[in-house]
């Protein structure tokens, strides 16, 4: 935390020099200056938490110097340090806000102490509900930023996944529609796609669909090069497979490529009498 600083402001130097051994021992440093524009002087040159001003002073009043201060040190807590004779222009400057609080002359040393540690208190109090003030605010310009960058992610990754879909459907289409039968095949078995071509397919009076087991369409020796493929060991196929009255070299290729076999692809290419 940063050493608090008390300004004290009097044009009167016995009045300055007391204050200094009143407060000498305290745990805040202590400045002094003896006019108003001196005041403002050592504002400039130093960075002060709480300012005391004598009311009654030659080139500039106490209400009018710590006005001043308002103005270009708002967060400095101002207290005015005069007699009960200026009460009434002190509680209309205390009304504006210009002054956070008024000691009298002669003052209490103890009082004096309890009431200065109190403005510094109230100082810190000010300074930290800033703070944290300006924190919510970061953090909602934070959370402002991240929601703009989500729906921008949002965004181009709907726009990704629309151009996929189109890509998807336009290749579905394109498979669908080849005069090649292709048959997708999971790595348990189970058909997860077929074309057009190959629904048409009567594999022992029925069609091939989605969702069935492979084994229940074909025999062993199918099976076994499905198995094959799957493993690793080699890329499989059948030849000369008949499918009715049909003839076809049966290609098995894998879905994921070679080092992670997690499905198969059946192209069933036509022999020709």
């Amino acid at each position: 935390m940063t050493e608090h600083t008390v300004l004290f402001v009097d044009d009167e130097e016995n009045i300055l020099n007391a204050l200094k051994r009143a407060l000498g021992h305290e745990k805040y440093r202590v400045l002094t200056a003896a006019s108003g524009p001196e005041g403002l002087k050592m504002l400039e040159e130093h960075e002060v938490h709480v300012v005391v001003s004598d009311q009654r002073m030659p080139e500039m009043s106490g209400t009018e110097f710590l006005t001043h201060v308002m103005r270009r040190y708002p967060d400095v807590i101002r207290i005015v340090l005069s007699g009960f004779s200026d009460v009434g222009m002190i509680t209309e400057a205390i009304n504006r806000g210009n002054i956070y609080k008024f000691f009298p002359k002669p003052w209490n040393d103890e009082v004096l102490k309890m009431e200065i540690e109190s403005a510094l208190a109230h100082y810190e109090l000010i300074h930290l509900n800033k703070s944290l003030h300006q924190k919510i605010l970061d953090q909602n310009e934070e959370l402002k930023r991240y929601s703009e960058s989500l729906e921008e992610t949002i965004r181009i990754k709907n726009q990704e996944l629309e151009i996929q879909n189109k890509f998807f459907k336009l290749s579905w289409e394109i498979l669908d529609n080849i005069p090649m039968p292709v048959i997708g095949v999971s790595e348990h078995g189970i058909v997860v796609l077929t074309n057009g071509a190959a629904s048409r397919l009567s594999f022992d009076g029925r069609q091939i669909t989605a969702g069935g087991d492979i084994a229940d369409y074909f025999p062993e020796i199918v099976m076994e090069a499905f198995h094959s493929g799957l493993s690793g060991k080699t890329l499989s196929g059948v030849k000369d497979y008949a499918v009715g009255e049909e003839h076809f070299d049966i290609d098995m290729s894998p879905l994921s490529g070679k080092e992670n076999r997690s499905s198969m692809i059946l192209l069933f290419r036509r022999k020709t009498p």
